[in-house]
């Protein structure tokens, strides 16, 4: 090393946000002993770290949502209309949090929920006016739904029936991913193991029904927006793809069935450099687990494709325009990290859900790194780098740990009901708390850099009488529905969820009989149970 390069001692050195020192310079002698064939390989094959198209952005570009969904169905629709007109690529559909938990909009607890931080839905009406005037068949439609993902799913297919679509055409995805509810979010509705046989009868019959469509979005998103580091990240979200695969398989699925259509669906964070290699590994780990682990047979088996969304829990409610800054460095680093779809978020969302304008700027922001930014024009930009390809194999290295772990507690089902994956979150969140309040770490416009006066942004308001008319529009088509044809297919849902045959024909024809997300959720209820959270002491 030449004289002129002054090292400092590492530990003065500082770290990224796993706590994984990052020295003054790298060189040769980290990658010593390095496989390239192995390790890196070229875009398009196994192990993937390079990408899992040999083409990548070359030959498309990823495609570009806005995560969208306010109020009623009208409301959003306007939003989906005008994120399209201006260049929005896919639909993402945020839903309320009584849809998310199988309450209808008229339901006591769902009082002043309504709309609030998504769209409700309760019936196929609702799903229609959602996508009025929308060709399913031109676009793809992403929906953030977990417990109740197979009625919302069998609402979608059942409006695309309605409008003469070949539903083996539709291509989306529904996120479906119940285990990080028990971590993270708290959105669940049946035991877990319960919660599980509904995913794997969406896997099997949308694999025979709706070929197109992705089954599951693993989320290590919310996760990491309840304080995980980046490691954590891929760890748990890896933890949860074995726990859905192995749950696949022992219903009798065939892993290279299902495996293809299976996605995931990151953070991209502020840590430019250590979020790049943090997707780098996720692939290379996803792509090993699902050739040696499950044997799978089909390189799109091994694939790890994935959505990344930047990080909401990085914005600030002081000086709110700095999120769009944010927002662009963390966009960058997916798009160099070789994602497939992105979402940017909008700069006042730690104040409300995001006006028009603010939405545009954050589509704008994906647009000028698409088209300005030169970072498309070629295939994994950072390849060869040698703090990129150090910290890509120590992000994987101690991800494998975790795991390594988590199949010593008897896999990830048992880590949770234990509480080990949450107070290995919360610990994480705790540190990073103590850091900023203590001025460890900086948050621009927070604990440095503050100002007293700050103007006002303008915020998005969700008109109250929306709540009242959605209120009013489920009553009213309880009313006018056929009750003999609602109440037989009602029956068949009590029915398939006692035995062991596929819910999701019986959730269709109930919806296409004017069910309610309450009713349905209702019915698995009185047979599934309801999930308690244990308290860990």
């Amino acid at each position: 090393m030449p004289d002129r390069i002054k090292v400092r001692d590492s530990s003065a050195d500082p770290e990224t946000s796993s706590h994984i020192p990052v020295r003054q310079l790298y060189g040769d002698s980290d990658l010593d002993g390095w496989d390239y064939d192995q390790q890196l390989g070229y875009p398009g094959d196994f192990p993937y770290t390079r990408g899992v198209q040999p083409t990548m952005y070359r030959g498309r570009l990823w495609t570009m949502r806005q995560y969208a969904g306010m109020g009623d169905a009208e409301e959003s629709n306007k939003r989906y209309k005008y994120l399209l007109a201006h260049g929005t690529t896919g639909l993402s559909v945020a839903f309320d949090l009584p849809t998310q938990i199988g309450l209808d909009s008229d339901h006591p607890l769902a009082a002043a929920e309504v709309g609030k931080v998504g769209v409700a839905i309760d019936s196929i009406e609702d799903m229609e006016r959602l996508f009025d005037g929308i060709d399913l068949t031109k676009i793809s439609t992403s929906m953030t739904i977990n417990a109740t993902a197979p009625i919302l799913l069998a609402l979608y297919v059942a409006v695309a029936r309605r409008k003469d679509v070949d539903v083996r055409k539709l291509s989306g995805t529904v996120q479906n991913d119940v285990l990080k509810e028990y971590i993270s979010r708290g959105t669940y509705i049946y035991p877990v193991e319960r919660a599980m046989r509904l995913v794997t009868d969406l896997f099997a019959w949308t694999n025979e029904n709706v070929p197109e469509w992705n089954t599951i979005s693993v989320s290590g998103y919310h996760m990491r927006e309840a304080g995980a580091t980046a490691v954590q990240e891929v760890a748990f979200t890896l933890g949860n793809g074995i726990a859905y695969v192995q749950a696949a398989m022992n219903a009798g699925l065939d892993v290279d069935m299902f495996a293809p259509r299976i996605s995931f669906f990151f953070n991209a964070h502020n840590n430019f450099l250590e979020e790049v290699a943090k997707f780098r590994a996720a692939r290379r780990m996803w792509a090993h687990i699902m050739r040696k682990k499950f044997g799978a047979k089909s390189p799109r088996s091994w694939m790890l494709r994935f959505h990344t969304q930047t990080a909401g829990s990085t914005l600030t409610a002081q000086q709110p325009e700095n999120n769009i800054v944010r927002t662009a460095i963390q966009a960058m680093a997916a798009v160099l990290g070789g994602t497939q779809s992105l979402h940017t978020n909008s700069f006042d969302e730690a104040l409300s859900l995001p006006t028009e304008q603010a939405a545009r700027i954050a589509l704008r922001t994906q647009q000028i790194v698409a088209f300005e930014s030169g970072a498309p024009n070629t295939i994994d930009p950072f390849a060869g780098s040698y703090f990129i390809e150090s910290l890509t194999d120590e992000i994987e290295k101690r991800a494998a740990e975790y795991l390594g772990k988590i199949e010593g507690l008897g896999g990830m089902l048992k880590a949770i009901e234990r509480g080990y994956v949450q107070q290995e979150i919360q610990n994480a969140a705790y540190e990073y708390q103590k850091a900023v309040e203590t001025g460890e770490a900086t948050v621009v416009g927070v604990n440095r850099f503050a100002q007293e006066s700050e103007k006002q942004v303008p915020i998005q308001r969700i008109d109250e009488s929306l709540e009242r008319n959605q209120v009013e529009r489920v009553r009213a088509l309880r009313a006018k529905r056929d009750a003999r044809r609602w109440k037989q297919a009602m029956e068949a849902v009590r029915d398939a969820a006692g035995s062991s045959e596929n819910l999701m024909p019986r959730i269709l024809t109930a919806v296409e009989a004017y069910a309610t997300v309450g009713e349905i959720s209702d019915a698995m209820r009185g047979v599934f149970g309801e999930y308690q959270e244990a308290v860990v002491i």
